[in-house]
């Protein structure tokens, strides 16, 4: 198989445990180069939880999670961001003691092709002005922009976000929004999470349903309301 052909990213039957608690069971998907995916569901279904894992945070996961054909199990966190991957949590992990640049900064450079400081503020300048603020002075917008441009800064080329929309107003929802299509216009392969069906809808490729800690349904790209009747049983409304 050639690399264009090889998946971005492979996981086969992915158990994972916090604790005693067995929370996922058996996940498997692929995710292609270039390709945007979207992990859909209940609170509760497992999507943050198979972000975790797949950046080796949960210590106690088996299966199989393979990043352009290198096995990861058994790789610690640190040697997976390695490999191009990039997390960004639901809760941002800003430092509010530390201001813009500092925030920016502060991840290690992990592989060639990261973007410079001038490319991050073409893409986000809302950080250009907010350079010397701390992080407590940003609105949670901004504080978005922030998690997204510190992972882009890495050289990160698989993307996992986790709700980037979640908590945001209207108006930078939708610019959340169109900065996921200009990452996926720009070659990044993406792993969203995200409650906004629109969002979800309008970017994605294909879209994996996660009920109860695997993977029940999967839907392709396009419209998600088209497929609202398939998929009231998962998501609950």
């Amino acid at each position: 198989m050639s690399e264009a052909q090889t998946p971005h990213l492979a996981i086969t039957d992915l158990n994972a445990w916090y604790g005693e608690s067995h929370v996922l069971h058996g996940i498997t998907l692929d995710v292609k180069p270039g390709e945007l995916v979207t992990l859909i569901g209940r609170n509760g279904a497992g999507k943050t939880t198979t972000l975790r894992s797949i950046m080796g945070m949960l210590k106690n996961r088996k299966g199989s999670v393979r990043c352009l054909g290198q096995e990861t199990i058994g790789l610690r966190t640190y040697q997976i961001a390695r490999l191009g991957l990039g997390f960004c949590p639901e809760d941002r992990g800003i430092f509010a003691s530390l201001d813009v640049q500092e925030n920016l900064m502060l991840p290690p450079v992990l592989k060639p092709g990261g973007m410079s400081e001038d490319e991050l503020f073409a893409i986000f300048p809302n950080l250009k002005t907010r350079f010397n603020s701390p992080g407590t002075k940003l609105s949670g917008g901004e504080q978005q922009m922030l998690a997204i441009a510190r992972i882009l800064r890495t050289g990160a080329s698989l993307l996992l976000l986790d709700e980037p929309t979640e908590g945001l107003a209207p108006v930078i929802v939708k610019q959340i929004g169109r900065l996921i299509g200009q990452l996926k216009a720009r070659g990044f392969t993406i792993i969203l999470v995200e409650q906004n069906i629109q969002i979800a809808s309008q970017w994605a490729d294909r879209h994996f349903v996660l009920e109860s800690g695997r993977v029940v349904d999967q839907v392709e790209g396009g419209d998600l309301t088209a497929h609202m009747p398939r998929l009231k049983t998962y998501l609950g409304v």
